[in-house]
């Protein structure tokens, strides 16, 4: 398999702080790596050293085969970077901004446009072009921020946390250029707080916790790890709530955790079988559900198992 990151042992200290203690991380070429971690566990420290933006106090890390830390002007052409935050210049317009980056990496005047215009049409923002960058929305920033990083047709995009703050149908629609980057056959580094977006773009996953790797797998590798399937249901009378989660309790000998908000009660369930038993008692107890079922762990829950703490996309802060 070709790798085209490789990081082993990675350190980064900040006076007595080890930002990253050991990290170790392996992207397999034309893939997309997650990685997932709470704030402060060194996603972006990590982001950071490999596109040669901060220099580790130990370990070693290639990208395309080149040391970051030995040939850091060659990894440079080979890679993009979008970071947390859209890095245009606002005094300029969108086709100045890309231009401006063309030429920046010694493309001539007639090529920086070219590719500007390329990039304009295949993000949607032909129509704004020529308008300042003051006046694009939050979505459209974004969109000429990861055009940006493309301008030089990198092999190995980082995207850290890419759609902060975007609106969902916005975020669905950076996915699917990430999709469509990656058919192209460009490597993806993808860090975020967003699960959804990992189990969305993710070919496999790294967990990252207090500077160190906790676990590392495809996305229902991950789910499995924490012990078989949840089973899950909702009665249809919410009175209900307290016999069923007692029937749950007494069936799996684990306490049900539930949902005050829409009434679903979901316990860890090591036997299938087990959905067979509830169903009986339910029927038993002439009581109705409106949703019944068994499924793998959410990346949520495979997050709170791993870390300890529960993902909270409300908080924004560069880990």
């Amino acid at each position: 398999m070709t790798y085209a990151i490789q990081a082993e042992g990675l350190i980064k200290r900040y006076g007595d702080k080890a930002a990253l203690d050991g990290v170790d991380l392996e992207v397999p070429a034309g893939k997309v790596m997650g990685v997932l971690g709470p704030n402060g566990a060194g996603k972006t420290t990590t982001v950071r050293i490999l596109a040669t933006l901060l220099r580790p106090d130990g370990g070693r890390a290639t990208v395309g085969g080149h040391d970051v830390l030995k040939d850091p002007v060659r990894v440079r052409t080979l890679i993009g970077l979008t970071g947390q935050y859209a890095s245009v210049d606002e005094s300029l317009s969108g086709v100045e901004n890309l231009i401006l980056l063309g030429r920046l990496l010694n493309l001539s005047k007639r090529q920086a446009r070219a590719r500007a215009a390329e990039l304009l049409e295949r993000f949607e923002l032909t129509d704004a072009a020529t308008r300042p960058i003051s006046t694009f929305s939050g979505g459209m920033r974004r969109r000429l921020d990861l055009a940006a990083s493309l301008v030089g047709r990198p092999q190995v995009l980082f995207l850290d946390e890419p759609t902060t703050g975007l609106d969902p149908h916005t975020r669905n629609e950076l996915w699917e250029i990430v999709r469509g980057l990656v058919a192209d056959g460009s490597t993806v580094l993808l860090t975020t707080q967003y699960l959804e977006e990992a189990d969305q773009l993710a070919d496999r996953i790294t967990v990252i916790d207090h500077g160190r790797v906790v676990a590392e797998g495809t996305p229902g590798e991950l789910k499995r790890r924490i012990g078989g399937q949840i089973l899950h249901v909702r009665p249809t009378v919410t009175a209900d709530a307290d016999a069923v989660a007692r029937m749950l309790g007494d069936l799996t000998g684990a306490r049900p955790a539930a949902d005050p908000n829409t009434g679903l009660l979901t316990v860890p369930a090591a036997d299938p079988m087990l959905i067979s038993a509830l169903v009986r008692r339910l029927d038993l107890a002439g009581i109705t559900a409106d949703e019944l079922g068994l499924r793998l762990p959410s990346l949520d829950e495979v997050f709170l198992a791993l870390t300890g703490q529960k993902n909270d996309i409300t908080e924004r802060t560069a880990a």
